[in-house]
């Protein structure tokens, strides 16, 4: 077979690795790999690049994507869908893809799928929030850099006794926040699973003062107050409809500081979470993903997505892990609140 492969959405931790693990087990079944270039947008503009094993030769403990990575959408006005997709793959002689991404690169993909196109997924996001799939791989990492920047956080609120809110990504899921802000002790997390109010953040961290130590909070960029809106970042929306969100953070540092007259700083993570090098998990994990992918594609599969249970990876229909998002239970947060304040 001629295998074209592409990584779409934002970038994460692990990525390079299912890249190697494609092409490796490619290499060993006589197959050829093409790389296309910036997720979707590569398949649509024809833009792509050979992958051999030299090509992929040291870049397990990279991060980011030698392929490049966007949020095109196959779909949107004047992209071209399904024909364009197909056009380029009989151009190059390819005859099916791998897509690794998250909930909108996948759901693309299950849109080809249906429409002809032979697709295996392989689920990525540091959000943890893609169905069917008990873990995404890039999640781990960016929970070990929210993690230790808590820490951190931690010392110098404490040398100067000041609340810091820890601001950490997470659109819909709380993941992210939630083991992080266990992880790290923080006093509370606050996730858009459960909308706060800022009257009871401001009684956590009074009895934090009152203890004798300095609170840290942790709060999701998707966070919302409670009979409020996500705060909004400049910048519109993306190529799937999604609006830029941001700010949460800085503006509960500035309610704590105005309610409790406690001095409050809000420290953004952002895109750190998402750069250097991949933790040893999301390697293992990402270069299991990218055999079992090759796996599904010997065997004859297309619309299917490679998924983690347990310990053994699974085949799950690319509808069924795209029909909804996987969000932090209730029970969950309830186990972490025993800690807060």
């Amino acid at each position: 077979m001629r295998i074209g492969m592409l990584t779409g959405g934002g970038d994460c931790p692990g990525l390079n690795a299912v890249i190697r693990a494609v092409v490796h087990r490619a290499d060993a079944a006589g197959d050829e790999v093409i790389g296309f270039r910036d997720g979707w947008r590569g398949p649509l503009k024809g833009a792509s690049r050979p992958l051999n094993v030299a090509d992929v030769a040291g870049i397990l403990a990279r991060g980011g994507t030698i392929l490049g990575s966007s949020r095109t959408n196959p779909y949107a006005q004047g992209e071209g869908g399904a024909d364009a997709v197909r056009a380029t793959m009989a151009a190059q002689g390819v005859d099916a893809l791998v897509a690794i991404g998250g909930e909108d690169t996948l759901g693309a993909a299950a849109r080809l799928a249906a429409d002809g196109v032979r697709v295996v997924g392989v689920p990525k996001t540091i959000d943890n929030d893609l169905a069917a799939t008990d873990y995404t791989f890039g999640f781990d990492t960016a929970v070990h850099i929210a993690t230790e920047a808590i820490d951190r956080l931690r010392t110098t609120a404490e040398s100067h006794r000041r609340a810091l809110v820890c601001e950490v990504m997470g659109r819909h899921a709380g993941w992210i926040a939630l083991h992080a802000g266990m992880a790290g002790g923080a006093n509370a997390i606050i996730i858009p699973e459960r909308p706060f109010t800022v009257g009871r953040v401001c009684d956590w961290v009074n009895s934090c003062f009152r203890n004798e130590y300095a609170p840290v909070i942790v709060v999701s960029e998707g966070a919302v107050p409670d009979g409020g809106d996500e705060l909004l970042a400049a910048g519109g929306t993306d190529a799937f409809g999604h609006r830029r969100l941001g700010g949460v953070g800085t503006w509960l540092a500035d309610e704590i500081e105005r309610e409790t007259g406690a001095e409050s700083r809000a420290v953004v993570l952002g895109h750190i979470q998402r750069g250097g090098t991949p933790t040893a998990y999301d390697r293992v994990l990402a270069t299991r993903f990218g055999v079992q992918a090759m796996a599904a594609l010997h065997d004859g599969e297309s619309g299917v997505m490679v998924a983690l249970r347990g310990t053994d990876i699974v085949r799950v229909s690319l509808d069924e892990a795209t029909a909804e998002l996987k969000t932090v239970p209730t029970t969950r947060l309830d186990e972490a609140e025993v800690f807060f304040g």
